[in-house]
């Protein structure tokens, strides 16, 4: 079935621009004039979570981290994107960041917008924008390129804060990025096939990324208390049906108990 480009550009903006972008928008704790604490925000959701979900929660957030980002430049395959904002997410990397300057996109079955929940998104119109929010963030620029100069991806020093960057499906990081670029890095083959689809490029990418810093620093997790607690309270709010409801219903209400605002059929597992 042919792509349709409208469908495309939807799936494509739905995937980088859906929803609150990242955990630090405002109003995941704004109600109206009260601003509330993650942490009251926690107390209130904990009746409708289960202990698995929580611990879920707070597994993952001890694995997780700001200091390793991912970089898609220019990809067009919504399926591709998809896939590296799922495998970002698999490895504990909460920061990803989008180049997003093509007029068309290819629409992929393997979309699906439930993968942006789990992940912070920044998102620019051109390399040159990026690199400058990158280096303004202290990361060491690292891109996955066949250049001459690459050298292989297990020996590239992850410790430093690092940006992952993954190019178009067909033309690869943009001269930007190449120019930008404080390591050029290639996973080695041994067979016929000199390339991979770029999901599972990412994939193997982080996986090596991920092994590196453990090695070298003894832990890949390294979020600070003030990310934690915003970041528990988040994914506490998306993993709960209704929750902001149940809030504003907390906060309208006289009887400020929190047992008072159980309510079984609006609790996920």
């Amino acid at each position: 079935m042919p792509s349709d480009p409208k469908t495309a550009k939807r799936e494509m903006d739905g995937l980088l621009r859906g929803g609150r972008l990242t955990t630090f928008d405002p109003s995941w704790f704004n109600y109206g004039d009260r601003t509330m604490q993650p942490d009251e925000i926690v107390a209130l959701l904990r009746p409708h979570l289960t202990d698995q979900r929580l611990d879920a929660i707070d597994r993952t957030l001890a694995n997780r981290t700001y200091n390793l980002a991912v970089v898609v430049d220019g990809m067009v395959d919504t399926g591709n994107v998809a896939a590296v904002m799922r495998s970002a997410d698999a490895f504990g990397v909460q920061a990803f960041y989008a180049v997003d300057r093509s007029a068309t996109y290819k629409h992929s079955k393997r979309t699906a917008q439930g993968v942006r929940k789990w992940v912070d998104r920044w998102v620019y119109r051109s390399g040159e924008e990026a690199i400058a929010a990158l280096r303004e963030r202290n990361y060491q620029i690292v891109v996955a390129d066949l250049s001459e100069d690459a050298v292989p991806i297990d020996q590239v020093d992850f410790s430093p804060r690092t940006a992952l960057v993954l190019g178009n499906e067909l033309a690869g990081v943009s001269d930007a990025f190449r120019e930008a670029a404080d390591v050029a890095a290639m996973i080695p083959m041994s067979g016929f096939v000199q390339s991979l689809n770029i999901s599972v490029a990412a994939a193997i990418c982080l996986h090596e990324a991920r092994r590196d810093r453990i090695a070298r620093l003894g832990a890949h997790g390294d979020l600070n208390q003030e990310d934690i607690e915003r970041l528990r309270a988040v994914f506490a709010v998306k993993s709960v049906k209704k929750a902001r409801q149940i809030i504003q219903r907390y906060l309208a209400s006289s009887d400020t108990r929190l047992s008072g605002f159980e309510d079984p059929s609006e609790s996920v597992t």
